[in-house]
């Protein structure tokens, strides 16, 4: 019952008055004999209780005396079912497991006596229809009341016309309810993981789909991309090659039979990468580049406009997501690793309540229909309103009509169909639609889906199909952490990392001792940001590397299991090849101040990314000083001038030529070997541009979850945005320094 009826029967069982009041034609539900028995009974005080440690014996003893003081169940009152009036879900909606009731520990377990299981087995919809036809009843008396009764009351006429959210609920069936093990993992954040398909099942279970028109959203995260990337899905479900640059590239179907398959990368948790949207979006390049290098050779030339870098926490972009799924139509398969963010997208891009209805147009309140038959202003407008009004009932009448059957019962319990309850399939049979369906259940924990969930949308339009997450590294990064730190590892919100500086003899380590950075050029500072949720520590790198095997005691906190010191690793040596001095220059190169280019500045900024599998990455650059006798670009005398550069070779032709610059030819030279001599010195200049850029050395579990990208730069992407000089409206602060230079007093001479 709403709110306001409760207050109006509470109103009408202690005062009197409002039974006098109100006539008995209006309001029959008033003389019934219950109302009539409750207004007169007398109301006992609640008996204390207490605290004692005999608690059990007094609850059962204040058990029996409320059942020997309870009255006698009248008959006309509603009995429970001695059946229920639907059965289990062929597969829990949460994590997909096909249902059973004998194993409390498997995937898929129901409890018959939770509540959430009772009221979707013993569901009557009669019952809810009856209750719905008896409050209608009793607020359209109530509307026909004398408003200064209901003002008196605290009642309002267009509160009384306005359904309550508790109602809406009470209208609508109870929710698929989920097994015991995603009830736990909700609630109690207790689970174990399940063993993770392999790509040939995946291939197996996609193979089986009915629909001639699939499209698969390969998920990438964000916080390792491309680390979670799935590199041989092209080859291993046998699509369709991804379309180049060239114009004339075509796209061809599914190599199965006459079926269309078509793939798009879905980069979640972009919310990761910057603070803003306008942000995220400017990395879309550089995402398409990084996309490139990691897919290889065959991938330098793709076009990757099927690319799209979402949100399912802020919602960026996940409305154009949703809007390709319905226009699509079909199956939509979700693919990729494990905790990468499938269910949680699923549930924001899912186009729940369409073709359905949930298309009838908006329901005007009792005030906007008199409002607009006010304000009509002949009889033919008044008649014609009124008939749009009448159109409008009748339209809503047909929708609440369809949607009662769409929640019959016999509807939302599948028939025993075979085909339906097929053992040897892979994909589950699908089910029942409804507008609003039970979604798949998120966390963090890997392998939470056990099997592919099905949920159809727009009646049978289409279907988004969330498919369990493929294995990352075995073992995983999780079995060398202790189980009360394992949340730790995955990056739930974007982390505004702190630089710290790395001199010579210094090493980061990250978790107590997980990851280890140590340089490996000497005589050279680095600085390391950390965009992971792991504590970092910056000490010698002899501390550090004893921390991380175990061997001594620190009281730098450790995540790491004890025992797997002797397991630690070296991932590999990882040069800083990329030149990043366009952006971590600072102001000298920013467009709001010095305007400078790289080319022409002494020094040169070398940086990369270090990617921790499913945690995030490591910012690591490093400034390098150009070589001695280096000139700037634009004094160079190529170009300054034909004059000047004339000068300049007059000028290095006088000088006297030492022993080793003369031309003397080589045994290359006069063997008529040339090009061999050109291509040593090609390798030889190779190898000493490799040997000039300074490098890292990563150490890990077992030398794996590490991997390197290009820098993304993201340590200057937080922070307020600058404002250009012709934009600012108010004048800059003075600076203080020189006023309060003046202030100190002289010293005396």
């Amino acid at each position: 019952m709403r709110p306001v009826l409760r207050q109006a029967s509470g109103i009408v069982h202690h005062e009197y008055a409002l039974l006098r009041s109100v006539p008995v034609f209006l309001c029959p539900a008033l003389i019934r004999e219950p109302y009539l028995a409750q207004a007169h009974r007398d109301v006992k005080p609640p008996a204390t209780r207490s605290f004692s440690s005999f608690k059990r014996n007094q609850q059962e003893a204040f058990v029996e005396a409320a059942e020997l003081q309870t009255p006698p169940t009248p008959e006309y009152a509603s009995k429970a079912p001695s059946e229920p009036f639907r059965t289990l879900p062929l597969s829990c909606p949460g994590c997909g497991a096909p249902t059973q009731v004998l194993d409390k520990g498997d995937a898929g377990y129901y409890n018959l006596e939770r509540n959430a299981v009772k009221a979707y087995l013993y569901y009557d919809p009669t019952k809810s229809q009856d209750k719905k036809q008896q409050e209608d009843i009793y607020t359209k008396a109530l509307q026909q009341a004398d408003p200064k009764i209901l003002e008196e009351a605290g009642m309002d006429k267009d509160v009384l016309n306005s359904p309550s959210k508790k109602e809406l609920k009470e209208l609508l069936p109870p929710p698929t309810p989920i097994c015991e093990r995603c009830h736990n993992l909700l609630n109690h954040r207790i689970g174990t993981p399940i063993a993770h398909p392999t790509i040939d099942s995946i291939h197996a279970t996609i193979a089986e789909s009915p629909y001639k028109r699939n499209h698969i959203y390969h998920v990438v995260d964000a916080a390792d991309f491309p680390l979670s990337l799935v590199p041989n899905l092209q080859s291993s479900l046998k699509l369709p090659k991804l379309r180049t640059q060239n114009r004339r590239a075509r796209h061809r179907g599914w190599m199965s039979g006459d079926r269309i398959a078509e793939v798009s990368f879905i980069i979640t948790r972009s919310d990761l990468l910057a603070p803003l949207k306008e942000q995220v979006d400017k990395l879309m390049p550089y995402m398409q580049q990084t996309l490139r290098t990691a897919l290889g050779r065959a991938g330098r030339n793709l076009r990757l406009g099927n690319v799209h870098m979402v949100s399912a926490k802020r919602g960026w972009w996940t409305t154009s997501v949703k809007e390709q799924i319905w226009e699509r139509g079909g199956a939509a398969w979700m693919v990729g690793k494990v905790n990468v963010g499938k269910s949680a997208l699923f549930e924001t891009v899912f186009p729940k309540a369409r073709g359905g209805a949930q298309d009838v147009r908006k329901i005007r309140s009792q005030q906007e229909r008199e409002k607009m038959l006010a304000g009509a202003r002949s009889m033919k407008e008044l008649l014609q309103i009124q008939e749009d009004l009448a159109e409008e009932d009748e339209e809503i009448a047909r929708a609440k009509e369809e949607a009662t059957k769409s929640y019959s019962i016999e509807e939302e319990v599948p028939e025993n169909d075979p085909e339906a309850y097929d053992e040897d399939s892979l994909l589950p049979p699908p089910q029942p639609y409804t507008p609003y369906p039970t979604l798949p259940v998120a966390t963090s924990l890997p392998g939470t889906t056990a099997s592919p969930i099905r949920i159809p949308f727009g009646n049978k339009k289409g279907e988004l199909i969330d498919l369990p997450g493929l294995a990352r590294t075995t073992p995983e990064l999780s079995s060398f952490v202790k189980s009360e730190d394992q949340d730790d590892l995955v990056m739930k919100s974007r982390i505004a990392a702190q630089r710290h500086i790395l001199k010579p003899g210094q090493s980061l380590v990250l978790g107590g001792g997980l990851i280890r950075i140590t340089p490996v050029t000497k005589d050279t500072i680095f600085i390391v940001s950390p965009f992971t949720p792991l504590e970092p520590h910056v000490s010698s790198t002899e501390k550090a590397a004893t921390l991380q095997s175990q061997t001594r005691e620190s009281g730098v906190p450790s995540i790491v299991l004890p025992g797997v010191g002797d397991q630690m690793q070296s991932a590999g040596r990882f040069p800083l090849q990329w030149d990043a001095t366009k952006q971590l220059a600072g102001p000298l190169t920013s467009k709001m101040a010095g305007k400078m280019k790289p080319e022409n500045l002494p020094f040169t900024i070398y940086s990369l990314d270090v990617l921790v599998e499913g945690v995030g990455w490591i910012e690591v650059s490093c400034q390098v000083r150009k070589p001695k006798g280096w000139v700037p670009f634009h004094l160079r005398p190529e170009n300054q001038g034909k004059n000047l550069q004339n000068k300049w070779e007059k000028h290095n032709s006088k000088l006297p030529k030492k022993a080793d610059e003369a031309d003397v030819p080589d045994a290359f030279e006069k063997a008529g070997l040339a090009t061999a001599k050109n291509a040593s010195e090609a390798t030889s200049q190779q190898h000493e541009l490799f040997e000039q850029f300074p490098e890292i050395e990563v150490f890990s579990p077992l030398g794996k979850f590490i991997g390197v990208r290009q820098p993304m730069c993201a340590s200057v992407l937080g922070g307020p945005k600058p404002v250009s000089k012709r934009d600012r409206k108010a004048r800059p602060r003075r600076s203080m320094v020189s006023v309060k230079a003046q202030r100190k007093p002289k010293p005396k001479e």
